[in-house]
């Protein structure tokens, strides 16, 4: 047999297999580079910029980055539902030219007007997630892939800011110019990834056989999907906001937090906390692809999400009583909330539409979370200044942490009573 006939019966029989890997590959690769656009400014403190209205300036970076986001995602709801499979790709590059668009005007207009194009950033990044997870969503293996594109965002927040520090400590670039020059690093792998996303193959028969038919949803659609599962979403939605809250201080503001700490001056320690995180929490979340009983995974993707609140909750408990080094501490605390959070971003909501077999797609879903989520996030941050609440973002984060982490496993534990009895109502 020729060679070229014994490489194709190989590439068949275990096809699928193959186009996980990619898929998960290309994925991961293509958001790790989206977030070049994202939170490179982050890394600056912005000490000698003026407060605006009682905010400090970086605070107000943050908010206004937050709400183009939060923004985004309400608009998302929509927009993303109602996604079609074709011209993803421009649709991402579009998305993207805007954003890095918005970061040039951002170092050319003078502070504080040019804090407007943080929001201007932020609308568009918001609804790339959205489009990414369209390749990934109603496959066998979407858990593997979802997962690969989940923890992207924990390894290229690390990555990014370590690049954007290097750039500035050995290339002198300004705060203002951080965010563009980052973003140009990233430009041309990020228009090879976009092409390869396109390659990738659409669902099989047995994916969508197992995973059942994702499909645009109108707006009775989404409303009729919602009320059918109301107080279990509305609990989801609510663990959600406490861990996005508590997830973007620690990403908006890890420079100040490591500043705290006495680390402000190691452009490493933002990825080595965040490598040995991405690669636990992916085998952890990825693993779930071996269950097949898609009623099983969901259930115990809440017992998962109990065990991140725990670990979070535990760490933090250890660290305000110096039992537990800083390092430790904030990467173990990073480990409990991402394994929080990632599976809603993944697992969760897939394993939620299979189990029920409804008509529906994972975009709706999270960007409906999504949207009060960074509603929170811009929330606590505001109250934090304009209240003038005189505490630093360690003691703040350190027993918020603690609180939280009750509050949602109790939380969590109703939602799995709740759609237990669900299931039982329409199954059995």
């Amino acid at each position: 047999m020729a060679p070229s006939k014994k490489i194709n019966l190989y590439f068949n029989k275990h096809r699928d297999a193959f186009v996980a890997i990619y898929s998960a590959a290309i994925c991961f690769l293509t958001y790790a580079v989206v977030y070049a656009f994202r939170k490179p400014f982050t890394i600056g403190t912005y000490e000698n910029q003026a407060h605006i209205i009682g905010l400090h300036y970086k605070d107000a970076l943050v908010i206004s980055q937050v709400l183009g986001y939060m923004v985004s995602k309400f608009y998302g709801i929509k927009f993303i539902a109602e996604l079609k499979r074709i011209g993803r790709g421009k649709i991402i590059l579009l998305l993207i030219s805007v954003a890095w668009g918005a970061l040039f005007l951002f170092a050319v207009v003078p502070a504080p007007w040019n804090i407007t194009f943080l929001f201007v950033n932020g609308f568009p990044l918001g609804m790339i997630w959205g489009v990414i997870f369209s390749y990934a969503e109603g496959r066998k293996a979407t858990d593997f892939i979802g997962a690969s594109l989940a923890v992207s965002f924990i390894f290229s927040s690390g990555l990014v800011k370590s690049i954007a520090k290097w750039l500035m400590i050995h290339f002198h670039v300004t705060e203002m110019w951080i965010p563009f020059i980052t973003g140009l690093v990233f430009i041309i792998p990020l228009f090879i990834l976009i092409y390869l996303l396109e390659k990738i193959p659409p669902p099989s028969e047995e994916d969508i056989l197992l995973k059942v038919t994702r499909k645009p949803l109108s707006k009775q659609e989404r409303k009729q999907f919602f009320m059918t599962f109301q107080p279990g979403l509305i609990l989801l939605i609510i663990i959600y906001v406490f861990l996005t809250v508590f997830r973007d201080i620690r990403d908006n503001f890890a420079a100040d937090i490591w500043k705290e700490l006495g680390f402000g001056n190691q452009p490493s320690v933002f990825t080595n906390t965040e490598i040995p995180i991405t690669i636990l929490v992916l085998i952890l979340i990825s693993s779930m692809i071996l269950i097949r009983n898609n009623r099983r995974a969901f259930m115990i993707t809440h017992f998962i999400i109990i065990v991140g609140f725990l670990i979070a909750g535990l760490s933090s408990v250890m660290f305000v009583m110096n039992y537990l080094s800083p390092f430790m501490w904030m990467t173990l605390v990073g480990l409990g909330l991402y394994i929080g959070y990632i599976p809603f971003n993944c697992i969760l909501f897939d394993r939620m539409i299979a189990t029920f077999k409804s008509a529906c797609n994972v975009g709706f879903l999270m960007y409906l979370a999504d949207s009060f989520g960074y509603l929170g996030s811009v929330g606590v941050i505001a109250m934090k200044t304009v209240f003038n609440v005189n505490i630093k973002w360690t003691v703040l984060y350190s027993n918020g942490v603690i609180y939280l982490s009750v509050i949602g496993i109790a939380m969590t534990s109703i939602a799995i009573i709740y759609f237990n009895k669900k299931y039982k109502k329409i199954f059995e």
